[in-house]
């Protein structure tokens, strides 16, 4: 995927931030970027601290494993995510999609 490139250190993710979303979650990918809603206003760093808290979680990893190293002030993020494969990455935060079938 695009939108993942293994480092020696990690993984590097680019994101696009949807900031004041009705709810945070990890909305589609985007080609070259993953779109991340969050409810979090791009207000202070709010959604640059809600969007690592997010990872984390989403990933199992601790906070202190996820650098920002671009975008502090745009919707436009790269991070990278310490000790972690770009599969792993991949495996945790592709959006999944649900297939609804009908009977007749």
């Amino acid at each position: 995927m695009s939108w993942t490139c293994q480092k020696k250190s990690g993984t590097e993710i680019c994101i696009r931030v949807i900031p004041r979303a009705s709810r945070t979650a990890v909305a589609e990918t985007l080609g070259d970027a993953i779109k991340i809603r969050l409810q979090a206003p791009p207000v202070d760093g709010k959604a640059n601290r809600a969007l690592i808290k997010f990872l984390a979680k989403k990933l199992e990893i601790s906070q202190r494993d996820i650098t920002l190293l671009s975008g502090d002030t745009s919707r436009n993020k790269r991070l990278l995510i310490q000790g972690m494969s770009a599969k792993n990455v991949e495996a945790h935060l592709t959006p999944r999609t649900t297939h609804v079938h009908c009977q007749s």
